[in-house]
């Protein structure tokens, strides 16, 4: 008889996951890790076996303030610029990957990737799945998210660094893994065919084109609105909601492991989300990401891109004077 580690536990638990859903080999090397095994890695005393640590938010004086120990800052919006006037769009393979390796992402390391975790609005999670989705896509494959954020890594007890950190240069595949992102042409290919879901991430009232953000209102014709925030926890929107929670307030609105989905919102960030969540923590097998997402859409082809307002959350209770969808 002997005492699994929490760690010897997680790698069973993933492993059966990807045996029961199906998922491919992958699955048990991206998706989440809680900040006690995040710390014990942490505290490995040979450097060269610890993770790249790297913390993705906007606000480097947040970054000032406290971190992970060993955490270098990464801004995750400095991996992305306007292009074709459509702004926030990715940057150019070669700038993006400039970027990682100047980050210090080794495919030959696992990486623990974290932001600050707050109750709603705070978004920061967003950063943390969009560096993932970039870090996947340029053959990273080792990935953990941080369960919890920073705000867990506190509440647990363990303190914040303040020395800056810089990793050194990575390595990277020549390969661009691009087949987890599709275009607009494959979005609208795939509307309406059985089997196929389109997803939108983004908060209600923006599905229903009721904001101040969007050059023109609404979602795609043929998407279902899922707010990412449904599959966190309320207090703290870095951790996530258990297993069963998250698949049964899916399975309410409709998106199944069996469905070939499409994740957009945006500006990819919450789409981002999304796709991590199903894909990697719940096992579904075919999930892709709208890169360009709704600030790219409602601009192309001379803005004549067709568009409905109204609507209301998949699986969930339509809300006093919700309408029904219009074209736009």
């Amino acid at each position: 008889m002997f005492l699994l580690t929490n760690m010897k536990k997680q790698y069973i638990i993933s492993s059966l996951c990807a045996v029961l859903w199906g998922a491919g080999s992958l699955l048990g090397d991206i998706g989440l890790i809680s900040v006690q095994e995040a710390k014990a890695l942490l505290d490995t005393k040979d450097e060269s076996k610890r993770p790249v640590v790297i913390d993705t938010r906007g606000g480097y004086k947040d970054y000032f303030r406290g971190h992970l120990p060993t955490a270098h800052h990464l801004n995750f919006d400095t991996l992305r610029g306007t292009d074709s006037a459509v702004p926030v769009q990715y940057l150019p393979d070669e700038l993006t990957r400039a970027l990682l390796l100047r980050a210090g992402a080794d495919r030959e390391r696992m990486h623990l990737v974290y932001a600050t975790g707050a109750a709603l609005p705070n978004d920061e999670i967003l950063s943390t799945s969009m560096v993932v989705y970039v870090l996947e896509k340029f053959g990273v494959t080792n990935i953990r998210v941080v369960d919890g954020g920073l705000a867990a890594w506190l509440k647990a007890g363990y303190p914040p660094a303040k020395e800056y950190f810089g990793n050194p240069p990575g390595r990277l595949s020549t390969d661009v893994k691009s087949s987890i992102g599709v275009n607009v042409e494959t979005v609208q290919a795939h509307v309406g065919k059985p089997g196929n879901v389109l997803v939108d991430a983004r908060p209600l009232n923006e599905y229903q084109g009721d904001d101040d953000v969007w050059l023109r209102k609404g979602h795609i014709p043929g998407a279902i609105s899922f707010h990412w925030a449904r599959l966190m926890k309320p207090d703290n929107t870095h951790q996530f909601r258990s297993i069963e929670e998250m698949r049964a307030e899916l399975k309410s609105a409709g998106i199944t492991s069996d469905q070939s989905i499409i994740c957009y919102c945006g500006t990819s960030r919450e789409g981002s989300l999304l796709y991590f969540t199903l894909k990697h923590v719940l096992g579904y097998p075919d999930v892709r990401l709208y890169e360009g997402s709704w600030k790219e859409y409602v601009w192309l082809k001379g803005q004549t891109l067709p568009a409905e307002t109204g609507g209301r959350a998949a699986g969930q209770q339509p809300s006093k004077g919700a309408n029904d969808n219009k074209r736009r």
